[in-house]
């Protein structure tokens, strides 16, 4: 099954109206998908239509509201995607914060906010659509919004949002075969620099995890960030992505900037094994 074509699919985008989420809902679009822009920012999601129809694109674009860490309201969402669309084909798991800091500093305000996002609000997906999906019997396709800093050593001060992206590549790549075993394609996107709006994290973080935190200067530093004219444009992210979609590729990487230094991570693990005599093969349980 899987996805061979975007007309008459029903697509799902988290964080889609600013950034990676809005390029990635355009191209969908433009390839015939109705797509659901659903977004914490009401400002976003505003400007994101306004574009939407400036492009002729009104009838495939539609919107919610949604804090993707709200497990009841997610739950809500798909419902409703059920009842209006006959359930989703594609789930683009894309809404991310990314929450920055000295490591000495950070509280569970910040881990609770920074992994409550980027592997919460994608499990969350997952456990809220995937019963749908595989009900219709239509296949589909889950791509997630990873990083390259899931790949690479970072720095300290970005702990935080280097484990969550590096859970979200593991957890993607476990559950593909299971996945693909019921027609659904899974996709992890390995984006580098963008243009988006992630440098205003701090506005996106709920008042229940701004107390305590303690990234508020760094986060509002980090607010007033520029976004490089080199950098990559979230349309073509969104080719990219729709490319890998109906390959089924496992990883859609971006940049090539960090190659060397993945290179020499996974050699520093590969030079501290230990050779074994015993050898797994596929299947095999560890």
């Amino acid at each position: 099954m899987g996805i061979t074509t975007f007309e008459g699919k029903t697509a799902f985008v988290t964080g889609g109206a600013s950034g990676i989420g809005l390029g990635i809902s355009k191209v969908l679009a433009a390839r015939g998908a109705q797509v659901m822009i659903a977004d914490l920012r009401p400002d976003h999601i505003e400007k994101a239509l306004e574009e939407v129809a400036g492009a002729g694109r009104s009838n495939q674009v539609s919107s919610m509201l949604l804090d993707v860490t709200r497990r009841e309201a997610y739950a809500k969402a798909a419902e409703q995607m059920q009842r209006d669309f006959g359930g989703i084909d594609i789930l683009v798991n894309n809404a991310g914060v990314g929450p920055e800091g000295p490591v000495l500093s950070a509280t569970y305000a910040d881990y609770d906010f920074g992994i409550g996002v980027n592997l919460g609000g994608v499990i969350n997906g997952f456990v809220s659509f995937l019963p749908q999906m595989v009900e219709h019997g239509r296949g589909g396709h889950i791509v997630s919004t990873a990083s390259l800093a899931a790949e690479v050593v970072m720095p300290g001060t970005m702990a935080i949002y280097a484990a969550s992206k590096a859970a979200v590549c593991h957890y993607c790549e476990a559950v593909k075969p299971d996945l693909g075993a019921v027609g659904i394609g899974v996709s992890i996107l390995l984006p580098g620099p963008i243009k988006s709006n992630i440098h205003e994290t701090g506005q996106n973080r709920p008042e229940h995890l701004r107390e305590g935190s303690g990234f508020v200067s760094s986060e509002a530093q980090l607010s007033q960030r520029e976004v490089a004219d080199w950098w990559m444009e979230a349309e073509e992210v969104g080719e990219m992505v729709a490319k890998g979609i109906l390959e089924d590729t496992t990883y859609i990487v971006t940049h090539g900037i960090f190659k060397n230094h993945m290179r020499a991570r996974a050699e520093a693990v590969l030079a501290a094994t230990p050779d074994s005599e015993i050898q797994f093969g596929e299947g095999d349980s560890i």
